[in-house]
Formats: structure tokens, sequence, C-alpha cells
């Protein structure tokens, strides 16, 4: 279904996509005599294969896998910490950076030469690994040891959209000024955190970029491997940007459902015939919420389909919507939802009344300022 809407749209067709990590010839000959550390996941993968396997296959010396947010092999829930420990498969310690520390210590880069990160994105603000790459950067550049980041596309790669973040409402789901959808892969995002200074102190890390062949910012690409639990097809990844807000809220998205991100729902909401009922999903969803209740709602698995021209940018339809359904509250906010949003303005724009067309005019000037500063790191047309 994604990629026939990417063709109605006129988007390119599937292309033979090649990721950094596929692109062994050049990188491996950095990596030859070195003791190496790499940021991995589940879907950091060529073929099936995970990269560290493909590292210690061809006689790399892989001393430590550093672990993010869901974990190495194994998923784990959104939110949920991370432990340390040893890989199962291979015997390699695993240090997690999505438990306890969110960073990397002195003592977790002693014993490694470079780093490598090969992280799936989904090139939204609030998805947390460009958090962790930006802190591997900083740990790394600290330490005076060089990170390899093996490039990957951004299935939302093809838009900008959503308020710039107000450092005052930096955090771990939003650590720089860039719209909610910046339209950069994760190595295009790392090239511009080095060039505009957003590491601590200004510090710049040694950054090599392995980048992607047969790919522009408008072609599809269907990616291979869930790149988190909770974001199990390609319509939930393109409507994450605009449902995540939801998470700042007591609506639920579809949590311990098996259509997370595609529905909107909540047990008091009047108007709809569409229902589910979240229960609790082991390594997916924990006590989801509104776990057990029966919730009203949308279902949005089919919207972009039915309404193509809505598509590639941040909806606040829904969320207005709902907000007016359940009463018009104050509450309907919880404090997180500024933190979601990198500003306090969206939430006070929707409690006074401000039309979506006004809030997205709002925006213009900081996507405007962001695109001149994006511009300088693209590495794709």
């Amino acid at each position: 279904m994604a990629h026939a809407l990417w063709l109605l749209l006129g988007f390119s067709a599937t292309a033979q996509v090649i990721t950094g990590a596929e692109r062994t010839g050049e990188y491996l000959p950095l990596l030859q005599g070195k003791r190496i550390g790499i940021v991995a996941n589940h879907a950091s993968v060529v073929g099936g294969i995970n990269t560290v396997d493909t590292l210690l296959a061809t006689g790399c010396e892989v001393v430590k896998i550093f672990s993010p947010e869901h974990g190495f092999r194994q998923q784990v829930g959104d939110g949920v910490n991370v432990a340390d420990g040893f890989d199962s498969l291979t015997g390699v310690q695993l240090i997690s950076l999505y438990g306890k520390n969110r960073n990397l210590s002195t003592g977790d880069l002693e014993g490694i030469d470079v780093v490598v990160f090969d992280i799936q994105d989904v090139g939204v603000r609030f998805y947390t690994y460009i958090s962790t790459l930006s802190y591997v950067m900083e740990a790394c550049a600290e330490a005076g040891i060089p990170v390899i980041v093996l490039d990957r596309p951004n299935p939302n790669g093809f838009y900008i959209d959503g308020p710039v973040l107000d450092p005052s409402y930096a955090s771990f789901i939003g650590l720089h000024p860039v719209p909610v959808v910046y339209g950069m892969t994760i190595g295009e995002y790392a090239q511009m955190v080095n060039g505009e200074g957003w590491l601590k102190d200004g510090i710049h890390c040694k950054l090599t970029i392995i980048p992607l062949q047969n790919w522009t910012h408008h072609t599809f690409v269907e990616l291979p491997v869930a790149p988190s639990p909770n974001l199990p097809t390609m319509n939930a990844v393109y409507l994450y940007p605009s449902l995540c807000f939801f998470e700042g809220t007591d609506v639920s998205i579809g949590r311990g459902t098996c259509f997370p991100f595609e529905v909107v729902g909540y047990p008091e909401m009047k108007g709809f015939s569409f229902s589910f009922i979240p229960e609790s999903m082991p390594g997916r969803s924990l006590h989801p919420p509104h776990e057990g209740a029966l919730c009203r709602g949308l279902d949005l698995r089919d919207f972009y389909i039915d309404h193509p021209a809505l598509f590639g940018r941040i909806n606040l339809v829904w969320l207005m919507m709902t907000f007016k359904n359940l009463g018009s509250s104050p509450d309907f906010f919880t404090s997180y939802f500024d933190k979601l949003a990198g500003t306090d303005q969206l939430r006070k724009q929707i409690l006074n009344g401000v039309s979506e067309t006004e809030i997205r005019q709002s925006w213009q000037d900081g996507t405007t300022v962001f695109k001149q500063i994006r511009e300088r790191y693209l590495l794709y047309e």
C-alpha cells in the first residue's frame, strides 16, 4: 500500500538502494587492526544479517556493542530500560545507552579505537536515535575517538514540518533546534550536529559518513525490518510525526494493539463507530494506556490512500478534533506534551482555538531558517 501511494503521488519507484552498511569496501579498510565499538540494534541488518555479525565474520575485532532504546537483538518496548550484559550469540559485551545512562562514559570507551554507528532512523525529532547519535559523537570527540556512520535511508526524508525546538525545552526526545520532521538521513544529521557546533562546548567529532547509493530524498524505500516495536508498518512510520503528539495526552494511539500509531481512541470519545481494546503485549507495550478498556475513535490505516493530499505533512486535525471532542479542557495535555512539541506554543495555540492553518503558518519562519542550515549538510538530491 505504501509503495502504491508513492507512485500515486509521482515519487520515485523503489530503487536498488545500497545502504552504508552494505558498502563494506568503503569502511572495512578503516577498521583493520582497530578495536571496534558499534552502536547497533535489531534493524542494523543487511539481508537479514546484523552488521555486528558481518564485522566479526570478516575478522574485525568488535569489543563492545552499544545498545540504544529497544535493545540490540531482542526488541524492548518503548521507554523500557535496556540492561547491560553480553550478546548471547557472540559473547561481545553489551553496554546500554538506554538504561541508567543515556550517553557513554570514559570507561565505556576504554580499549576502543573507533566507533561504528549503524541505526535505522525515521526522521522525527522525538525518535530517540538522533539523541543517542549526538551523545555518542560528543563522548567520542572528548576521547579523541573517530566515529563512522553507516548511513541508512530516512522514510520521512522528503519533507520538513513542525515547530523548531526551543532550546529551553531540550531533552532526550529533542536536543537540537530542528523541526519535528527535519528531512535528513542520520548521516546528514550527524554532519549538521558537528558543523553547527551543537556538541558540548562546540567540540567536533572526527566523523566519517559512508553514504547511501541510489537514493534521493524522494525515493521510496520499504524498510526491511520494523525500526522499533510500535512502528510495525510503513503507514505507522508515516503517521508517527502526527500521532506521537498524543503521547503528551491520555489518548491512546493503539499501543497494546496490532496497529500502534495507526489509530486514535479514548473510552469517552463520542460519535465514532470504530473501536479497539488495548492489551499488554510483551516486547511491544506493557500496561498501555486504557488497558482492557473499549476505546472509540479513528482508524487511520487507509487514511493516506483515501486522502493523498495530506501525505507528507504533520496533520494536527486529529489532535485538535480529539481535544474538542473530549471537552477542550487544559487537562487534556500532560507536562510531556511541550517536550514533544519542543515548545509551549503549540499547546497554547490549541487551548486558544487557533486554527490549524494559522498554527502551521507560525512554524514557517523557523523552518525557513532551518532549511538554509540543512542545505549545507545534504549528501543526496
